[in-house]
């Protein structure tokens, strides 16, 4: 019998996703839904508590109390101010780490560590669910074209700069430009900002990849429908993700959005490769 599977869950479809491929796998599941961050449809049909998620101490204590052995975090989590974390003697003690004045990746390796510290084994998605991983090539009908690539490329370019101090997984470039950077707004807020900042000619192209060095079983890259149809209404080309590192969520889906909005999918290689 496999250990049972502690899902922390966070916003979007992600954590329903892996509840789902963990339990044809034969595991038990427990999901531990964040407060204001969580869907309802996270939980599905599964055991599950809601948390806050500045109660780190009633956290432990519920995964432990499920007979929780292994961990994954799943799902967007807004990162939140001092005043609303309402942090426990626990949550304190991180945050006497440094833990929120730190980059997404430095703030989730410190509770890794802290799970870890604490008994817990911490899986990432794609040990669960290996196969939500992006492959090369292109998905569905649409490739980029000569301009995109270069784009795309451009894209590849700056973000190895910036996830090197921490910054981002994703931007959009238009003509070797680039248009808009993600930081704390998210994916979605990205692509809108962008699409007010288009010009004319051959849309922009989303990159998103994974950060130098990041602590991959945490916050992967990932798109899903909502990203498609956020491109097709901001007049992008299309999208570029890493090849192994970036989750494709209800892939078919992504597909079937592409094909009828003309927008190309790219399983992109990781910087160094050759595309």
């Amino acid at each position: 019998m496999p250990p049972k599977l502690g899902i922390v869950a966070g916003g979007g479809v992600l954590p329903a996703c892996l509840a789902r491929c963990a339990a044809r796998q034969g595991r038990e599941v427990f999901v531990l839904a964040l407060e204001n961050h969580a869907a309802g449809e996270a939980i599905g049909g599964f055991p599950h508590a809601w948390v806050r998620l500045g109660a780190a101490g009633r956290a432990l204590a519920l995964l432990r109390e499920a007979g929780v052995e292994e961990v994954v975090l799943a799902g967007s989590v807004r990162r939140p101010s001092l005043a609303e974390l309402r942090p426990d003697a626990r949550a304190a003690a991180l945050l006497a780490r440094g833990a929120l004045r730190r980059g997404d990746d430095g703030l989730l390796r410190t509770v890794i560590e802290a799970l870890e510290g604490e008994g817990f084994r911490v899986l990432g998605a794609q040990d669960i669910a290996g196969g939500l991983l992006a492959r090369g090539g292109s998905l569905g009908r649409h490739r980029p074209g000569a301009e995109a690539r270069a784009d795309i490329a451009r894209g590849v370019e700056v973000l190895a700069a910036l996830g090197r101090v921490d910054i981002g997984q994703a931007v959009a470039v238009q003509a070797g430009v680039v248009l808009a950077v993600e930081a704390a707004e998210g994916t979605d807020a990205l692509i809108a900002r962008a699409a007010g900042l288009g010009r004319r000619g051959p849309g922009p192209v989303l990159v998103k990849m994974v950060k130098p060095g990041q602590e991959n079983r945490a916050d992967l890259p990932a798109i899903g429908p909502a990203t498609l149809r956020a491109l097709a209404g901001g007049g992008f080309a299309g999208v570029a993700v890493e090849a192994g590192g970036c989750l494709l969520l209800e892939r078919d889906e992504i597909v079937r959005l592409a094909d009828r909005a003309e927008l190309f999918v790219e399983g992109w290689p990781r910087p160094g490769a050759e595309p």
